[in-house]
């Protein structure tokens, strides 16, 4: 099992239809595991990495964007154990607004009831893409 950071293996980055991941693939998930690695170190917990890269039929299958960071390798939908996927968000825009903690790179942040989206997709006019997908009313 290949270990690319202290705390995350390819195996975790994987697409979940078992394909082989396209060798140009493996350069953007390095990255993204570098980037999750200083979230991991700052939340002190562990995250579980729900989907990272996906293939286009496994993209389709899930009712994914047809242009998402997903099938570039450059994103995941994470879990962070005992952190709420908000409690996450407010750490990873303060990990990117505050010069004394590690700075990380995050291109896409998305919002969703049960987990994070985090991507390392280039900045549009230096800026992050945000969106929020909850379901709740209480938003």
């Amino acid at each position: 099992m290949k270990k690319l950071t202290k705390n995350f293996s390819i195996s975790e980055f994987s697409c979940r239809c078992g394909c082989t991941m396209p060798s140009g693939v493996l350069l953007n998930i390095e990255r993204l595991a570098v980037e999750l690695q200083l979230l991991r170190t700052r939340c002190g917990a562990s995250i579980t990495i729900n989907s990272a890269y996906r293939c286009k039929a496994h993209n389709k299958s899930v009712g994914g964007a047809k242009s998402s960071q997903h099938l570039l390798g450059k994103a995941a939908d994470i879990v962070i154990k005992g952190f709420t996927p908000d409690e996450v968000v407010n750490i990873v825009y303060d990990m990117l607004d505050n010069p004394f903690l590690e700075g990380m790179y995050v291109g896409g942040v998305g919002r969703y009831n049960s987990f994070t989206h985090l991507d390392i997709r280039e900045l549009r006019e230096h800026s992050i893409t945000l969106w929020d997908n909850r379901t709740s009313i209480n938003k």
